[in-house]
């Protein structure tokens, strides 16, 4: 039982190192109002601007981001 928590918490803690490398690296090819260029900003991005609301529903980057982390997790603990 306690190994396999500790695997997890590995598991965990590599993902997170992994991300937080990912950040780092993004930071470079930012553009100046911060994060990527077109992340936010694909056909399929819902921004809806009124008087004093505006809301935002990132569609298509969330679908994108979805499927590279399943791909990523799918090739990380296959057996």
């Amino acid at each position: 039982m306690m190994s396999g928590m500790g695997k997890a918490l590995i598991l965990m803690g590599g993902i997170l190192m992994v991300l937080g490398l990912l950040f780092l690296a993004l930071g470079r090819w930012s553009n100046p109002e911060g994060g990527l260029g077109w992340l936010g900003r694909l056909p399929g991005d819902f921004i809806i601007k009124r008087d004093h609301v505006t809301f935002y529903f990132p569609l298509a980057s969330s679908i994108i981001i979805s499927v590279v982390v399943s791909v990523m997790i799918y090739f990380f603990l296959r057996r």
